[in-house]
């Protein structure tokens, strides 16, 4: 009889626990907290810079700012465009002349050229309103840079004799052109397969002041100026 209320006691803890499984049995399992949304910003996937775009910020800034004495990154003078073009006076003879030239320039800039046609009609010239005289490509960006770098690196030092190009042949305003005798200079042209030499134009657009900015720009950038008492060959 001494051990009746510890018996009891016993039977009551059992109730107890087994009316907490019970309970604890229907509860629904606890919901995991929804990850919350981040408000950090992915960063922007970077494109590779050109090389020679990268040269022009890590040199030739730091350079042309202390030369002209700068005060503001936007005054240093840059590359704003670079223009190809070829005349096409044979097209009004020869209707294949138009699609070579076109091909030969898209080789060589990697764009597809636009057509210029005539903007008047000339009888003696036997020249129609309409007719395509040229063709001619506008590089910006990453393939001006890119062409920039081909160009002094790589085309011109396969010039034969080359001596370096005019320091002269700027218009006042910063901006150069720069002839080319024929296509066949470019890498990019097979020898094998042009129809017949063509000419072409090349016009650097800069955002330089004056002629001087715009020589010290390109010279900068690796432009192979020929020096003042050295005369110029033909390109």
């Amino acid at each position: 009889m001494a051990n009746a209320p510890d018996e009891k006691k016993e039977e009551q803890a059992k109730e107890v626990e087994a009316k907490a499984s019970k309970s604890a049995a229907k509860k629904p399992a606890a919901k995991k907290a929804a990850p919350k949304a981040s408000n950090a910003k992915k960063p922007a996937i970077e494109v590779d810079v050109p090389r020679m775009k990268q040269f022009y910020r890590d040199n030739v800034v730091e350079v042309l700012t202390r030369e002209f004495g700068y005060t503001n990154l936007m005054q240093v003078p840059s590359i704003e465009k670079i223009r190809l073009n070829i005349g096409l006076g044979e097209a009004l003879d020869s209707n294949s002349a138009v699609g070579a030239a076109v091909g030969d320039l898209q080789k060589i800039t990697g764009q597809k050229p636009t057509e210029n046609r005539a903007k008047v009609s000339i009888a003696n010239f036997k020249l129609r309103e309409g007719s395509v005289i040229g063709t001619s490509v506008t590089l910006r960006g990453v393939r001006m840079w890119q062409f920039f770098d081909r160009l002094v690196n790589i085309t011109l030092p396969r010039v034969r004799d080359f001596r370096g190009i005019s320091r002269t042949a700027f218009d006042g305003r910063g901006n150069y052109s720069l002839g080319m005798r024929d296509q066949s200079t470019f890498p990019e042209i097979d020898y094998n397969e042009i129809d017949r030499m063509r000419g072409m134009q090349i016009t650097f657009v800069t955002t330089a002041r004056t002629d001087e900015e715009g020589r010290r720009l390109l010279e900068l950038l690796g432009m192979p100026f020929a020096r003042v008492d050295e005369p110029v060959g033909a390109l």
